[in-house]
């Protein structure tokens, strides 16, 4: 396939990467507990461990693991909000050779007990304030295994068990749970540390990662996601940033904003294994819901990388603190999860001095496919290029390419991409191509330079009398109101016209009226593409990482 793409290329980034440097991903970490061994790895509530530190706890994790039968190709769950046990557990699994099952720990019973069922885990790694929703399902699951961590596992032990005290007793944050035959994630290690953990021979094809898709296309079906692919996204996510990760200060160590959850590929891949490829420091947010606090830890280092999702960069430049913080260091913030909106983009451009760079994954890609160059000085609108060794092509409804300029289906082809979906023959059936393209289930047009820019999920397109509205060109435009924080917009059955569009709206100016905004839409979209409806809203449905949940909306009883 001609990479046209290429000619459009940051100075200095590669056009192809080569993953065959390392045979996993335990390669690739246990080389970097050695390099960086008396560096800072991961950073949690004031509390640090070094590469050492990882490596140790690790392999006794590991060994513990080994010892209790667990054979490699077993699945490991972790169900961990972004604390120090979560890199110590995700490091364990890898070095057995277990394939790891990242769950969200705000799963409900039945989210819960679909993936852990349908996945097979026999072990399960779980932090206590999670521990009562897992009691409900234990029993209707292959789970054997279960270890129960607390906040204060890692802190040590003053701090450790005064953070306990406050989490369970102050807080309340630790409903009544009960699960006979669990053990304490500390006791693990340190049984672990008296045992001797055997080194398990990996390769490129054995499966890492079953990351379960959000369920916005239905059921949620787990990527298979083998060690070459994450290696691969990870080498490619290298390449790409380079140009700007050169600008640090000779010898400083890179230090990474980490409040994106590790469950997700995103932060998994972008923070965490990145991460650790390069020797830096991930600090890890466990609630960056709680903007105050968030703040606060952002004041305290020097943030190199800074990913996040649009919620997020749009929820800090809306915090007056936030502004006064130095953005001094940041040399890349990439945006992804969902599409980035001009006026946050913008704002955070004004406030940081650093543009976000948008780019575009999906779970079963490891998840990064496109990203816009790191050079760029303004928001543009497009998810990028290509990364290194990654084809994109725009399909028709044939799986035939589309002419420059014209709509179609975005799929890919790239060492990046899954293997196909846990035990589902049928849907991996039916998103790859005979030539091996992943169809995404996303709209695009992409460019004569190879620029792509999203025109929105199949699903999501609204018809009005015959002409297709695209929601993320709507959502765009009313963001850029002042008296707007969040919106979404959804069609709704009309008689007249099929479908109308309606707005859910989260103000920033009390005093914003639906008037107000109508003419504001009348001004600035087309008669067919303005909201019939608006509704204002305290909040809106999101995922855990932020993005929202137009299904939600959309699935309430309503009409034009």
């Amino acid at each position: 396939m001609d990479k046209f793409w290429l000619k459009s290329y940051q100075a200095g980034v590669a056009a192809e990467i080569d993953p065959t440097q390392y045979r996993s991903l335990t390669h690739l970490l246990e080389e970097s507990f050695r390099k960086y061994a008396a560096q800072n790895a991961f950073a949690c509530m004031d509390k640090a461990i070094t590469y050492a530190e990882l490596d140790r706890m690790s392999a006794n994790m590991a060994a513990w693991f080994q010892s209790r039968g667990l054979q490699p190709g077993a699945r490991v769950a972790i169900m961990l909000p972004n604390v120090l046990q979560y890199p110590v557990a995700m490091a364990a699994a890898l070095r057995g050779g277990y394939t790891i099952v990242n769950v969200n720990p705000l799963y409900t019973p039945r989210e819960l007990q679909h993936q852990l069922k349908d996945s097979g885990a026999e072990a399960l790694v779980v932090l206590e304030n999670f521990a009562h929703t897992v009691e409900q399902v234990i029993a209707n699951t292959p789970v054997k295994h279960v270890i129960v961590g607390t906040m204060g596992d890692l802190l040590g032990g003053v701090k450790g068990t005064i953070v306990n005290f406050v989490v369970r007793k102050v807080k309340k944050m630790v409903p009544g749970w009960s699960l006979p035959g669990s053990i304490g994630f500390n006791k693990v290690l340190a049984e672990g540390a008296r045992l001797t953990f055997k080194p398990v021979k990996l390769g490129h094809d054995d499966i890492a990662f079953l990351q379960y898709t959000g369920g916005t296309t239905g059921v949620s079906k787990g990527a298979v996601l083998l060690h070459k692919n994450v290696l691969a996204n990870v080498l490619q996510n290298e390449a790409w940033f380079g140009p700007s990760l050169g600008r640090a200060p000779s010898g400083q160590q890179l230090q990474f904003m980490c409040a994106l959850p590790l469950y997700h590929i995103y932060a998994l891949t972008v923070c965490a294994l990145l991460g650790m490829r390069l020797g830096g420091m991930n600090v890890l947010i466990p609630n960056p819901r709680d903007m105050d606090g968030f703040i606060k830890e952002l004041g305290k280092y020097r943030i190199n990388v800074f990913p996040a999702v649009n919620t997020l960069y749009n929820g800090l430049v809306n915090q007056p603190a936030f502004a006064n913080l130095d953005h001094s260091s940041y040399l890349v913030c990439p945006g992804g999860g969902m599409a980035v909106q001009q006026a946050v983009a913008d704002k955070w451009l004004k406030i940081t001095g650093t543009p976000i760079v948008e780019g575009y994954g999906l779970s079963e890609t490891s998840p990064v496919v496109t990203a816009n160059r790191c050079d760029i000085t303004d928001f543009t609108g497009t998810i990028g290029l290509p990364l290194p060794s990654t084809e994109v092509v725009i399909l028709d409804e044939a799986d035939k390419p589309v002419p420059f300029g014209q709509s179609g289906e975005i799929a890919v082809r790239g060492p990046q991409v899954m293997a196909g979906y846990w035990k589902r023959d049928d849907e991996t059936a039916k998103v790859m191509t005979a030539d091996g393209f992943l169809k995404t289930g996303d709209i695009g047009i992409m460019d004569e330079r190879g620029f792509t820019r999203i025109v929105d999920r199949k699903k999501d397109m609204i018809l009005v009398s015959g002409f297709n509205v695209y929601p993320n060109e709507v959502e765009n435009v009313v963001a850029s109101h002042p008296g707007v924080l969040e919106v979404a917009c959804v069609g709704v059955p009309d008689k007249h016209s099929g479908e109308a569009v309606k707005l859910y709206v989260v103000k920033k100016d009390p005093a914003l009226t639906v008037e107000t905004l109508m003419e504001f839409c009348k001004e600035e979209l087309t008669g067919y593409k303005r909201p019939r409806l608006i509704e204002f809203r305290e909040t809106l449905p999101k995922t855990n990482v932020g993005k929202i949940l137009r299904r939600e909306l959309r699935d309430e009883k309503q009409s034009a």
